[in-house]
């Protein structure tokens, strides 16, 4: 299983990601392809992406029984923790500007 989500990217990239996966809500997409397409598709959205940014988290085997990578600018960032992949937060602008 495969699960993309998508903020704040052009209708371009969501058009060409609703080819090969199903958008279940808005800028959410589901599917079952091959490892040789997931990369594919995560190369599509690299060159697609332009300010937004995205998550792609898959089934696989691992401790967690997935992995997930990210892309663009984003207050959730992933952190190698002890073999497990775990997320941070950053903290927001707002919390920046009262420190």
């Amino acid at each position: 299983m495969l699960v993309i989500v998508v903020e704040n990217v052009p209708p371009r990239l969501r058009g060409r990601l609703a080819v090969w996966l199903l958008e279940i809500r808005a800028g959410v997409y589901v599917g079952t392809p091959s490892k040789r397409l997931r990369e594919k598709i995560w190369e599509q959205i690299g060159q697609g992406c332009e300010n937004g940014n995205a998550v792609m988290a898959w089934s696989t085997n691992t401790e967690s029984g997935y992995d997930f990578v990210t892309f663009g600018k984003n207050r959730r960032i992933p952190v190698e923790f002890d073999g497990l992949k775990l997320v941070s937060f950053l903290p927001s602008d707002h919390e920046q500007d009262v420190l």
